[in-house]
This record gives C-alpha cells, sequence and structure tokens, in this order.
C-alpha cells in the first residue's frame, strides 16, 4: 500500500523503522522452527545442515524420516493415543466451557469476576504444580495410569481457552433474540440450539481448536500420569531426545508445525466469520 503524499518526512522515515522491526522480531521467532523444516528432509541421520544440503544435491535431501514415522508402529501408537486422548478431551472441555460462559453471560449471576478467575486459573497457574495436583488427586480415585484420568485432566486445562472464547463471542450476542424465540413458542433447548448455538459457532470451534492445541501438545501432565501405554507424540519425541537422537523426531516436528499452521488458519476463518455474522467490517 502506498503511503498517503502529506504525511511528513519523519512518519515516512518511522514506517519502513517500524515495518522493520516487526520483520526482525517475526524472523526471531520463526527461524527456530524454519530450521527445523529442511533438516527433517535429511538424508543423513545428522542434525545438522550435510554438504550436500548446502550445495543443493538431491542426494542430501531424503524422506526417509517421514516414511520411518510412517512405518513405526510405536510412533503410530502414540499418534493414535494423542488424537483420541485430544478429541475427548475436546469435546469436555468445550461442553463444560460453553455452559460455563453461557452461565458468565447472565447479569443476575452473583460473583461472575470469582467465578471467572477460578475457570481460567488453569491458565496461570504452572503446569507442573497441575500435573502434581492431578496426579495425587486422580492416584487417589485411581485413575492414574489410564487414558480417563489424562483426558479429565486435559480438559481442565483446555477449558479456560473454550470459556475465553465464548465469552469473548457473547458479548455482542443480542439477548433480545432469546425473549424473541420464547415469545413464539420455543423452549429453552430449541432456543439454545436455534438461536443461540448458530450465532455463537465461531467462538465455540475457535475455544475447540485451542483446547485440541492445548491438549494435543501438553507434555508435563501426561508424564505424571501415564504409564508406557499412555505415550503420546510429545512424551515420544521428549522420550527420543534423551535417549536416541533420530531425524524422525524432526518429521514429525514439521509435521506438527504443518498442522499447527493450519489450526492458526482456521482460527482465522472463524474470525472474519463471526465478524460477518456480527455486522462488522474487518479492517
Amino acid at each position: 500500500m502506498a503511503l498517503p503524499p502529506y504525511i511528513t518526512p519523519l512518519r515516512r522515515v518511522w514506517h519502513y523503522v517500524f515495518r522493520t522491526l516487526c520483520g526482525l522480531v517475526f524472523l526471531f521467532l520463526a527461524a527456530p522452527l524454519v530450521i527445523i523444516i529442511p533438516l527433517s528432509f535429511n538424508a543423513e541421520p545428522y542434525f545438522v545442515f550435510t554438504e550436500a544440503m548446502m550445495s543443493l544435491d538431491p542426494k542430501g535431501y531424503s524422506l526417509r524420516w517421514y516414511i520411518d514415522f510412517w512405518e513405526s508402529q510405536e510412533w503410530m501408537e502414540t499418534v493414535q493415543n494423542s488424537f483420541v486422548i485430544a478429541i475427548a478431551a475436546t469435546a469436555l472441555s468445550t461442553a463444560l466451557g460453553t455452559l460455563a460462559a453461557l452461565g458468565l453471560s447472565r447479569s443476575s449471576m452473583p460473583s461472575r469476576g470469582l467465578v471467572m478467575a477460578i475457570l481460567i486459573s488453569p491458565m496461570i497457574i504452572p503446569v507442573v504444580i497441575s500435573g502434581a495436583g492431578a496426579f495425587f488427586f486422580y492416584s487417589y480415585v485411581g485413575l492414574t495410569g489410564t487414558k480417563i484420568g489424562i483426558i479429565l485432566a486435559h480438559a481442565a486445562l483446555g477449558t479456560p481457552f473454550v470459556v475465553i472464547t465464548v465469552t469473548a463471542t457473547l458479548v455482542g450476542f443480542d439477548s433480545t433474540l432469546i425473549r424473541a424465540s420464547a415469545s413464539l413458542g420455543a423452549n429453552p433447548l430449541q432456543t439454545f440450539f436455534k438461536v443461540i448455538m448458530p450465532l455463537i459457532s465461531p467462538g465455540v470451534v475457535s475455544g475447540a481448536l485451542f483446547a485440541f492445541v492445548t491438549s494435543f501438545d501438553e507434555v508435563v501432565i501426561v508424564l505424571f500420569m501415564a504409564d508406557y501405554d499412555q505415550r503420546t507424540i510429545p512424551i515420544q519425541m521428549w522420550s527420543g531426545i534423551r535417549e536416541q537422537l533420530s531425524p524422525t523426531i524432526l518429521a514429525v516436528a514439521t509435521l506438527l508445525i504443518a498442522a499447527s499452521i493450519m489450526v492458526i488458519a482456521m482460527v482465522e476463518m472463524l474470525r472474519r466469520r463471526s465478524e460477518r455474522l456480527r455486522g462488522v467490517t474487518p479492517a
């Protein structure tokens, strides 16, 4: 976009300086991720750029580590565990977080600030403390070393994200639609699924995506609570770094980066859809 002709030279200089600073910050954040991607195609079992890779020789690149990942039964079991746990935890946290956000949106609810602080506390408390607390509590009820215990612990971590996103969506919600629905004969259940849910669905789906990513990438709680049969992808990567270095970890990391980019794109699409539904024109 061209700069308007009436701006002063100082503002023109600041415009380019600001863009340069933003680019440097972006480079600082993205550089570690950018380095991982080409290293995952290394034909040699090293974590460094070989001479063949630096000279762009095709023989220096290979898909062998992606093939090893796909053919490894151990990695496939961790993938299955990660998706089962993340999907179940996401469903539970989305249901609980949406209900909590609907309750917090009511002006008649007492102590809303205190309840909100309690609900989002898992985002503030260090994960190590949450993991230790979950371990002692779930060991008392006999759920350590089980997928159910891990799912419940992950749901506790993902619920605050759903509460925050749905609450933000409900800020622009027109409550008169609920009264209009009731005046037309709809019961509360019909009002929720036919009036409220279609309008807040972008916030619900965004919160669900954040809850899914939180569960899928979680390490500490799984270290506290999981047995060998409940290993997830992050735990397998952690074990691989400590025990046996293999570029397969870089291939898995590249796939996770691609999945994260897709999630971010979906969240942005949902944000724009929410703005259109609320009549807000994106800037």
